[in-house]
């Protein structure tokens, strides 16, 4: 190999100086904007205009009203979380001391409650001396509800029947 002229190796090293240069300038350039005209990057939005400050990081919402233009700042959902979980602690913390403490009863009442409820359905029994199990039957009013639903469902249902058939002879 022939070693290389001076002129070609001062050439390539000015080169390598100035690429350097360059891309540091164009990395400074990026990471921090230079002075208030490069601080925000806004971003349309149907509403109006989304406003992100690069130095801090806030979101801004602009719209334009009778006033001009007015720019709200975001909240913030990383902090409201943060914040709830604070709270839930505390009161975990809380619960758990006053648990540790022992059972206190408050509201105390002098009567017993009832032992069944009374809205719930009678089982079905067995009959003596069967295995057979007992189903109760509906009531007479339970089959007048269902009696008076059937008529209402087949009254509309002929009344249909005849509107069509009324309409289909007059278009006829």
């Amino acid at each position: 190999m022939r070693p290389a002229k001076p002129s070609t190796t001062s050439w390539c090293a000015a080169a390598i100086v100035v690429v350097t240069a360059v891309s540091g300038s164009l990395v400074a350039a990026q990471s921090a904007p230079d002075g208030e005209n490069g601080r925000y990057t806004m971003t349309p939005i149907p509403e109006g205009v989304l406003r992100l400050d690069t130095r801090t990081g806030t979101v801004s919402t602009c719209s334009k009203n009778g006033a001009g233009w007015a720019c709200y700042a975001v909240p913030d959902e990383r902090s409201a979380l943060d914040a709830e979980i604070g709270r839930l602690q505390a009161e975990v913390e809380k619960l758990k001391g006053q648990l540790a403490a022992g059972p206190t009863v408050s509201g105390k009442i002098d009567e017993a409650l009832p032992k069944s409820d009374p809205l719930q359905k009678a089982e079905p029994k067995v009959a003596e001396g069967e295995r057979k199990l007992e189903i109760p039957l509906p009531s007479d009013q339970d089959l007048d509800r269902a009696m008076s639903f059937l008529e209402r469902a087949w009254r509309r249902l002929i009344d249909m029947a005849n509107r069509v058939q009324k309409d289909v002879s007059g278009k006829i």
